[in-house]
């Protein structure tokens, strides 16, 4: 686990939710009802990402905004306990929640109540100014204001740092400005197909995002993001990379896919924020190494967190880890 710096390896801003999590055999459809199990803890895109980041043995800070109530001071011991360097905006509303319907199969639907997510600042972020510009990454996601998003991801450009965007969940509108001051972006099949359609205008279902033909999905990422990386998660069917021709990142090609681990999963919330959490500590532990050797640690970190339930508490330890895929 990672220690409290004053020069993280890895910044992420972003949300903190309390999650309340019922399962059940199938997912309830509309009007029913169905008996299940419950429980509750830590989550949010952010803190899942940021506890990944720790837990990945990245030293960690995590900028966001809490309410003065039991979930804010949950978020707090537990940031301690992870050494997660946490920088939080305090806030007059109660900390963010989530409601977490999970079926027999892992597959999840989740409806999120932001609370004090939506009142992170830009000028509370770029307090922070100092923490970005001497971590080797910044990541965000899409639960917090798209201002203080848009502000971490440019303190990030500006000190020559990686910016790292997860434009994630896919109902978020993401402006073509914001696109552009990421380095790093990394849509899920669902996000791919809406950044697609709002940007480029090409209406491809989520669900085929997979089988489109490399060359194609690589011109389209191209069109979407011309000098960064996009890399497209695919659950079961891995990821497809795509970089611009001048940056190759240590790959010896500009585009594609690499397979997902093997994984019984049990529980797939969490399991992209797992991957990008892992990904962003990859990219700041082992900077000289080719970006597919980043991403394979991403996804044997993804793959193990889907074997827990939970989504912050399903994150496993580098020590976990190194049991589940030893060297």
């Amino acid at each position: 686990m990672s220690k409290p710096s004053a020069s993280p390896d890895v910044v992420v801003v972003g949300s903190f939710n309390v999650d309340h999590v019922w399962r059940s055999d199938a997912l309830p459809p509309p009007g029913a009802t169905h008996s299940g199990e419950y429980a509750s803890g830590p989550g949010g895109k952010g803190f899942n990402q940021a506890t990944a980041c720790a837990r990945s043995g990245a030293a960690t800070a995590f900028v966001c905004a809490l309410g003065d109530d039991l979930g804010g001071h949950h978020a707090r011991s537990l940031a301690t306990a992870d050494g997660i360097d946490l920088r939080d905006q305090p806030a007059p509303v109660p900390t963010g929640s989530a409601g977490i319907f999970v079926d027999a199969q892992g597959r999840n639907s989740i409806v999120v109540g932001p609370g004090a997510n939506a009142v992170l600042s830009a000028d509370f972020v770029e307090g922070h100014a100092a923490a970005i510009a001497g971590a080797t990454a910044t990541l965000v996601q899409l639960e917090s204001p798209l201002e203080a998003i848009a502000a971490a991801l440019r303190l990030a450009r500006e000190s020559g740092r990686i910016a790292m965007l997860n434009p994630a969940p896919a109902n978020v509108a993401v402006p073509r400005e914001l696109l552009a001051l990421a380095d790093i972006l990394t849509p899920n099949e669902t996000e791919c197909a809406a950044l697609f359609a709002r940007h480029l205008g090409e209406r491809i279902d989520g669900e085929a995002i997979a089988s489109l033909d490399s060359p194609r999905l690589h011109a389209l990422c191209r069109d979407l993001l011309p000098g960064g990386t996009v890399v497209v998660t695919l659950g079961a069917a891995g990821c497809f990379v795509s970089h611009a021709d001048g940056s190759l990142r240590g790959d010896d090609t500009a585009w594609y896919r690499l397979p997902a681990e093997p994984a019984t999963a049990v529980d797939t919330t969490g399991a992209g924020d797992a991957f990008n959490g892992a990904l962003a500590a990859a990219l700041a532990l082992r900077p000289g190494a080719p970006f597919a050797t980043h991403l394979r640690e991403a996804h044997r970190y993804a793959a193990l967190s889907t074997e827990r339930p939970g989504a912050a508490a399903s994150m496993p330890t580098r020590e976990q880890l190194a049991v589940r895929f030893p060297a």
